[in-house]
């Protein structure tokens, strides 16, 4: 993959381009839309432990407020760029429309490798950046929550900075926390539950059991193992899993209560080591055997960008559940399709996330807070309802389930857009 000539935005602007020529939509709209509202780009001084001070730069990106306040995740990772937050941003708008929630789409990041800093160092740095971005996140503005290498501790730490420069308690800011401080039951496995709940229901369409069906999984992180956890219990048998670490693979199925275990146990939380298995130790190599398994659902859950048209031809997957955003490039998609592979779309199959982040920030402004059985039954509904709603216009227009998605998410957000006009 020609990671050197891949840019997201110019992706998430092509998806954007596409379904606005499907659906006739106004130009004056689009060119609204193909535009972010706010980027901020800040730079973030802390003194390492070392005594000496790195700076890092910070990028906080608002695509559009349309439908109500910015939401989006912050992650900590070397290859982040403006372009990559500014295609995420969007991405998340296209999201919390196509599930019908009352946000826009945001994202943030900061360039660092926190596998090479410690605690202290993560801390100093998140406090600094969140002071930054101040002037832009607040419960009724932007709210930020987890992504790739960020988690509840962040947020926990995010909260109480945006806190301390307000004066008061805040914890509506962010979402993705412990809940001890506001957060809410469910809010971690969510994006791996919401997943299984949209693939479930695409193998009821496709008449599939789900006892029949082998996984792959790409990336094992929040999201992919909760999704392996979650389509282990609904009886598929994931034979592979990859991480930063490699890949461990097993025809007769993984023990996934196992593998979750030594993960849990794990220094670094990775699945290396696992003796359940067979392994590729070197990381590329790992990925390229698991995106070309032949089994019946393929989940990428890691970065964008992994399924292009240089691969495409060797997806064997009967069903692509998009568990990452935006990991299939517009050129694999149409040879993807062309397969006969069943796309569940990144904006709808991994939307679980913020749909949960949604009930945890109306569970921090009302002060009252929720059943894990309420909120999962919640999930199931908003999940459930998403996926008929994109099959239902893929089925009526003619065309792939990704393409519907956007018909539905972009049609919503255009709406929006008309009904509030342009200021001044």
């Amino acid at each position: 993959m020609n990671k050197a000539a891949f840019n997201p935005w110019h992706m998430a602007c092509q998806q954007l381009d596409n379904v606005a020529q499907r659906i006739n939509l106004d130009p004056n709209v689009l060119c609204k839309l193909r535009h972010c509202k706010r980027a901020l780009i800040v730079s973030i001084p802390i003194r390492m432990d070392d005594g000496n001070v790195q700076v890092f730069e910070g990028y906080r990106v608002q695509h559009n407020l349309e439908r109500g306040p910015a939401k989006g995740g912050i992650r900590y990772h070397p290859a982040v760029t403006l372009d990559e937050v500014k295609a995420l941003a969007m991405w998340m708008t296209w999201k919390c429309a196509v599930v019908g929630l009352p946000y826009g789409g945001a994202k943030g990041g900061v360039v660092c490798d926190p596998r090479h800093m410690s605690l202290s160092e993560i801390e100093r740095m998140t406090r600094r950046f969140t002071s930054e971005i101040s002037l832009i996140i607040g419960p009724e503005k932007d709210i930020p929550a987890p992504d790739v290498n960020t988690n509840a501790q962040v947020m926990s730490w995010m909260m109480d900075t945006y806190s301390m420069n307000v004066g008061f308690s805040a914890p509506g800011v962010v979402t993705g926390k412990p809940i001890e401080i506001g957060g809410s039951e469910g809010r971690l496995a969510a994006t791996g539950r919401g997943l299984m709940i949209v693939v479930r229901e695409a193998l009821k369409h496709l008449h599939m059991n789900p006892r029949d069906c082998t996984v792959a999984i790409q990336g094992f992180g929040n999201v992919g193992s909760a999704a392996a956890e979650c389509l282990h219990e609904l009886g598929c048998r994931v034979v592979g899993v990859t991480d930063v670490s490699g890949g461990v693979f097993n025809s007769k199925g993984l023990d996934i209560p196992a593998l979750l275990e030594h993960v849990r146990q794990s220094p670094h939380r990775l699945i290396r080591g696992f003796p359940g298995g067979d392994h590729v130790e070197d990381p590329k190599q790992a990925n390229i055997t698991l995106l070309e398994m032949d089994v019946d659902i393929l989940a990428p859950c890691a970065l964008e960008h992994q399924i292009t048209s240089q691969n495409a031809d060797r997806i064997h997957a009967k069903i692509l559940a998009e568990g990452a955003n935006g990991p299939t490039s517009p050129e694999a998609d149409e040879i993807l399709h062309r397969k006969g592979i069943f796309i569940l779309p990144d904006i709808l199959t991994n939307a679980g996330g913020v749909t949960v982040s949604y009930f945890e920030w109306v569970q921090d402004l009302q002060a009252h807070f929720w059943q894990l059985e309420d909120i999962n039954q919640e999930l199931e509904r908003i999940m459930t309802r998403g996926f008929r709603d994109v099959l239902e216009i893929a089925e009526r227009e003619q065309c792939p389930m990704r393409m519907a998605a956007y018909i539905l998410a972009v049609s919503r957000v255009a709406t929006a857009v008309k009904l509030r006009g342009i200021y001044p």
